[in-house]
């Protein structure tokens, strides 16, 4: 998965046709016409709110596609101090999903990028990073 470049459009309907939803309960569900689905599936950005009746409707987290974009491609929030207030959530750590560590580790072990490399350019702080070396180590010292 390319987490650079996200067609929604495309991953919807990729995912539409691996379930096989049928397209008269997808324009109930999303009240549109079979044309207007269809235009869907051809738009590389789709508003947030339609983008939520497809993750309900998909049973699928559409918006983790961005999020994981985030942790990729754009560099690390400076944490607000404790005296600026914000009505907005705080996320104090970055979760990462398994495809992000299978991706970065994947560069790691092609020497497509060194470990300093990923360190910085990725802003994952070393001690993960060499947790992951580490477990990946005993998943494949098992095998």
């Amino acid at each position: 998965m390319n987490f650079k470049n996200i067609h929604i459009g495309n991953l919807i309907q990729q995912k539409v046709k691996e379930d096989q939803i049928e397209m008269l309960r997808i324009c109930n569900f999303m009240k549109r016409s079979e044309e207007e689905i269809l235009n869907m599936f051809t738009l590389e950005n789709l508003s947030s709110e339609i983008l939520l009746r497809w993750s309900k409707l998909l049973k699928y987290d559409l918006f983790r596609l961005y999020s994981q974009h985030l942790i990729l491609y754009s560099p690390a929030a400076n944490m607000p101090s404790k005296n600026e207030e914000s009505h907005l959530p705080v996320f104090r750590k970055r979760i990462y999903a398994k495809e992000i560590i299978d991706f970065i580790l994947e560069l790691i072990n092609t020497e497509e990028k060194t470990k300093q490399q990923v360190i910085e350019e990725y802003n994952i702080p070393k001690t993960t990073l060499y947790k992951w070396i580490a477990k990946q180590e005993q998943v494949n010292s098992k095998y």
